[in-house]
């Protein structure tokens, strides 16, 4: 069930002009590719997670340059790039009783949607999904995106 989860990588920040800059640096002289990010900010600090190439390596990298930073499974659920989508996968997760407790998308080079979520039980949440045929994407499948 493990090839089902995508490491996501946390970093808490001081809310600071630069510090995206310093963390997308440090990432870019490792040769890390950030699939997908998102910035969520709390007075004067953020929370950056961000979905990477190499999340071990990336880990690694950012803890010894200094910053506070801890690996999360999340799930990449593909989707169709139309209206209705996302409402569907919420209806699956509500009738199962899943909760989500931070999501963030983006489009693909082929016009599909990519959610990555993190939900309060991912083991159910993936028998959940398989089972109403919507796939789920590994983090093998996600490095080609």
């Amino acid at each position: 069930m493990e090839d089902k989860f995508i490491k996501q990588i946390s970093l808490f920040a001081e809310n600071k002009p630069g510090r995206l800059a310093n963390v997308a640096n440090k990432l870019k002289s490792a040769g890390i590719n950030i699939r997908a990010f998102t910035i969520a900010e709390s007075g004067d600090f953020g929370i950056i997670r961000m979905v990477v190439d190499r999340s071990d390596y990336a880990h690694s990298i950012l803890h010894d340059a200094g910053f506070t930073v801890s690996e999360t499974n999340v799930l990449g659920i593909e989707m169709d790039d139309v209206p209705g989508s996302m409402s569907r996968i919420a209806e699956v997760f509500g009738k199962a009783k899943i909760n989500i407790d931070y999501a963030y998308a983006f489009v693909t080079r082929d016009q599909k949607a990519l959610l990555i979520v993190r939900v309060n039980d991912i083991e159910k949440a993936i028998k959940t999904l398989e089972e109403d045929n919507i796939k789920l994407i590994s983090m093998k499948e996600l490095e080609k995106i």
